[in-house]
């Protein structure tokens, strides 16, 4: 059975993280959109894919423009169709990976826009997962390359369903047109992506800076455990700067203090966990705000910013345990 990460705070272990679609407009009130992260379906039988037809993109048809999309001429497919655009020359996408994409969106009978990233000046990063995102999503943006934009026109079965999506003004019966510029691309084999920085501190864990996707080194020196947070760069990215408030996407492995014994890490599990700051013990909170998305970072808990007297049970963590991580910043969610 696969163990569960042990990043929660309270309850410890006991909540279940999923990506979310940003719901709200820049004025913060709510909005009628609909996220492809919000699938009203799922378990949808497996779609035969075409290549069209496929309204014009008339105008913003440079990758990482908004597009204005043409409404739709006749009937559409109702199949999924699906076109490269503009062909990138990136890393494949395979279904769970986690992406990074901005999007438009809007119903192929009447153009009308329903959601797009590019005004929020923000992507969307969230998993091809079933039950995670809508359908055609998930078989229409597997196998295509990051940097490239695909269009697809996604008929009710892979979209919304019958039931559609009244507050964006989706019906039951509308084909939707989506434009999506794949920016990124994340898997169980991602790492951090930066410069080495120098691990000069004796009375420090030294962590081992290779980017292959496989597990760093953790190495715990024969001294006494600081009493205060350690967080300091191991790799540092150029990145955004993870905010208080943000969600991240990440790998991470934690040793104990006492004897460097391994008790949780996503390597082990072979899936990557994003989780928000405000979810997690106040070590990691606090050890990841400011440190910049790509980055490996070393974060030294002490027991009254991990788990003190109460750690999970069946963990392997004592109580009053000093926790040492690495953690690779792959993505703000």
């Amino acid at each position: 059975m696969r163990r569960r990460s042990l990043l929660i705070a309270v309850p410890a272990g006991l909540a279940t993280l999923a990506a979310c679609g940003d719901d709200k407009s820049d004025s913060g009130k709510a909005s009628e959109t609909a996220s492809p992260s919000e699938p009203e379906t799922s378990a949808a039988p497996s779609p035969k894919i075409v290549e069209g037809p496929l309204p014009a993109i008339t105008a913003g048809t440079k990758f990482g423009e908004k597009p204005t999309v043409a409404k739709g001429s006749g009937d559409p497919s109702k199949d999924l169709a699906v076109k490269t655009v503009i062909a990138g020359g990136g890393r494949t996408i395979a279904e769970n990976d986690f992406i990074v994409a901005h999007y438009l969106g809007q119903v192929w009978s009447t153009a009308k826009v329903f959601d797009n990233s590019y005004d929020r000046k923000e992507p969307l990063a969230i998993q091809l997962a079933q039950g995670t995102i809508i359908d055609g999503w998930r078989y229409g943006l597997v196998g295509k390359k990051t940097g490239s934009r695909v269009q697809m026109a996604v008929p009710p079965t892979w979209g919304y369903g019958e039931q559609g999506n009244a507050q964006a003004g989706i019906k039951g019966t509308d084909t939707l047109v989506f434009v999506v510029d794949v920016q990124d691309t994340f898997n169980a084999k991602s790492s951090a992506k930066g410069t080495d920085v120098a691990q000069d501190n004796i009375d420090l864990p030294k962590v081992g800076t290779n980017t292959d996707g496989k597990a760093p080194s953790i190495e715990v020196p024969d001294a006494q455990a600081p009493k205060k947070l350690v967080a300091n760069y191991v790799i540092e990215g150029d990145g955004e700067k993870v905010g208080a408030e943000d969600s991240v996407l990440v790998q991470y492995k934690g040793v104990l203090w006492d004897g460097g014994k391994e008790f949780d890490s996503t390597y082990g599990r072979g899936q990557l966990t994003s989780f928000s700051l405000q979810q997690v013990v106040k070590g990691w909170a606090q050890g990841l705000t400011g440190k910049k998305v790509g980055s490996r970072v070393l974060i030294v808990i002490p027991p009254e910013l991990g788990y003190g007297d109460n750690p999970p049970q069946g963990s392997g963590i004592q109580k009053d345990s000093t926790l040492v991580f690495s953690v690779d910043i792959l993505a703000k969610l």
